[in-house]
């Protein structure tokens, strides 16, 4: 358990030290990102959702469609919960809050939960991972970037009725590139559409790339901030490491699904916050300071949690 624990951790902790020493000392411009965030957000991480879900069979896709229902729901509640509260009684940004709220409730699934699941379970952890992914991706992104373009400023835009605001971001959140990809992926596998081995090998070449290049632009983009350590931080990653895992066995547990599935739902729920908030507010040219030590302050505690969680739920 902790070969573990530490196997899927420290490449995350390394890669990010990385990211975050190229910046500091200059190597990379850590006030400068947009490139490396392109390539992550609109190529390398699209391409790997799409084929990871086109790949899978019709049977084990709608194997999973359980776990994609919990873990969306789940991820919603989480979302919505943070958002709400941040925003009526804390008084934050609406667009910081969102950002903040898709932290906590998307984990790292990309960084921390693929190796976690193929040293626990092994290649069938793919197919879950991959149905996670692309949960967090067409759910909780999308209405992440549709409150940020509702509550931003777009350099060079007109103002605009707010009929016609609120389309245009719905519309821009929906055509990005991260939730075009597994919805996409996901319609192949159902409808058992062929990818051919040709175009799959050369999306994964690409895709395998944005784990390591998306933890490294986090890393980059944390070099040019202090880290926070406030109540705020410290909330949020209660919510993540404990609170989200908590309620997703709340949920899992009475249901009639199989112990495999819950096992996933749970042991993915534990995975400490994701990047995806950090990406975006460099994207939006909002203050990552906030979301970026929620990252760092729920994966240093995640080696706790994550070893608890791991302990209880596979234990041989």
């Amino acid at each position: 358990m902790a070969n573990t624990i530490l196997l899927a951790l420290t490449p995350i902790f390394f890669v990010m030290a990385l990211g975050y020493g190229a910046g500091r000392w200059n190597i990379v411009d850590n006030h400068h990102v947009d490139g490396l965030n392109v390539l992550v957000m609109n190529f390398a991480l699209p391409a790997s959702l799409f084929a990871a879900t086109a790949s899978a069979s019709r049977a084990e896709m709608y194997a999973q469609a359980p776990l994609f229902v919990i873990l969306s729901g789940v991820m919603l509640f989480v979302f919505v919960g943070w958002y709400l509260f941040q925003v009526r009684f804390r008084k934050t940004g609406k667009a910081d809050a969102s950002l903040q709220a898709l932290t906590i409730a998307f984990p790292n699934l990309a960084g921390v939960g693929l190796p976690i699941l193929a040293d626990v379970i092994g290649p069938a952890g793919t197919i879950p991972l991959a149905v996670a992914l692309a949960a967090g991706s067409i759910v909780i992104s999308p209405l992440a970037l549709v409150l940020v373009e509702l509550n931003v400023e777009r350099q060079g835009a007109s103002p605009a009725a707010g009929g016609s605001k609120a389309f245009g971001a719905v519309w821009h959140a929906l055509t990005k590139p991260v939730v075009i990809a597994p919805a996409l992926g996901i319609i192949f596998s159902l409808a058992e559409l062929p990818t051919g081995k040709v175009v799959e090998a050369s999306l994964l070449l690409i895709g395998h790339a944005a784990p390591g290049v998306a933890l490294f632009l986090t890393g980059v983009v944390l070099s040019s901030q202090a880290f926070q350590l406030n109540w705020k931080v410290v909330n949020a990653t209660i919510v993540a490491d404990l609170v989200r895992p908590l309620l997703t066995a709340a949920i899992v547990l009475p249901l009639p699904i199989s112990s495999d599935t819950a096992k996933v739902a749970i042991l993915l729920a534990a995975v400490p916050s994701g990047f995806f908030g950090i990406l975006f507010a460099v994207n939006y040219r909002l203050d990552s300071g906030t979301t970026g030590s929620m990252v760092i302050a729920s994966t240093i505690s995640s080696i706790v949690t994550l070893a608890i969680a791991i302990a209880l739920l596979y234990p041989h």
